[in-house]
């Protein structure tokens, strides 16, 4: 963990602390925020702990290990031939850490929240993102009492990879082609979206409706989480845009390190 937080390479001092500086002030502004949300109401974050049925938890651990041991090589990769990205690469995954634990109570069992795992998708890949998102998750589960260590597999599936990964193919299938703006945007808000469908499709098959069985019970959870969702995956894609201008100009060494177009188009 030391090494994801510590950084190597060619930028500048002035730059290193130019970016420290911005992170750190995002980052305490989204922590009060969400601070003041969290102990408003009881910790209900994910699919809480014992929620899901035993057999459909080893589902879903078993369907997120292999995204778990294919994002670990690739972080090992990231560290090792670009070690300057690591305070990079650190900042995401606190960016993910604060923006998700601001929560909105939405159906009994699980709530609605930004993920903020679409930044480090475009940043560095779907596989990075899984790994960071299943360690927001850990610790949350650990020190917050925030989803749940039974359902990590369940949660990790629906945030760290459902997610990342189609703002991952909708990232490459429209860069160069429309605003940069616009991509990123749409990035961002498809992975908090896309969390939420995975969701309500695992809440359906591990509770279908007794009497229209998985497809009335898929609707009902979708329609009570767009609700809420919409609105914060909208929040969240305005807010990732505003970042992602923001590391242009604090941090173009790491992003032309990442392969990363810098242009605002």
């Amino acid at each position: 963990m030391r090494g994801l937080l510590s950084w190597e390479g060619d930028m500048s001092t002035v730059d290193k602390s130019f970016l420290v500086k911005r992170s750190g002030w995002l980052v305490l502004a989204v922590l009060l925020l969400g601070t003041r949300t969290a102990w408003a109401r009881p910790p209900a974050m994910h699919i809480m702990e014992g929620f899901l049925p035993p057999l459909w938890v080893a589902v879903w651990f078993a369907a997120a290990l292999p995204f778990w041991v294919l994002g670990y090589r690739h972080v090992r990769q990231l560290l090792k031939q670009k070690p300057q990205t690591r305070l990079l690469l650190g900042m995401v995954g606190a960016f993910i850490f604060v923006l998700s634990a601001l929560k909105m109570p939405s159906v009994t069992g699980s709530s609605s929240h930004p993920t903020g795992t679409g930044l480090a998708t475009i940043l560095f890949g779907p596989a990075v993102t899984s790994v960071l998102g299943t360690i927001v998750l850990l610790f949350q589960a650990l020190l917050l009492a925030h989803g749940g260590l039974t359902t990590l597999g369940a949660n990790s599936f629906s945030m760290a990879i459902a997610g990342p990964f189609v703002a991952w193919f909708l990232w490459l299938a429209l860069k160069g082609r429309i605003s940069t703006r616009v991509t990123v945007f749409l990035a961002a808000a498809i992975a908090d979206l896309m969390t939420y469908v995975v969701t309500s499709i695992q809440l359906a098959l591990a509770y279908p409706d007794p009497v229209g069985g998985f497809v009335v019970s898929f609707a009902k959870f979708g329609m009570i989480f767009a609700v809420t969702q919409i609105p914060l995956a909208i929040s969240e894609g305005i807010l990732t845009v505003l970042i992602y201008n923001a590391l242009q100009a604090t941090a173009p060494a790491e992003l032309k390190a990442l392969d990363i177009q810098t242009a605002n188009v």
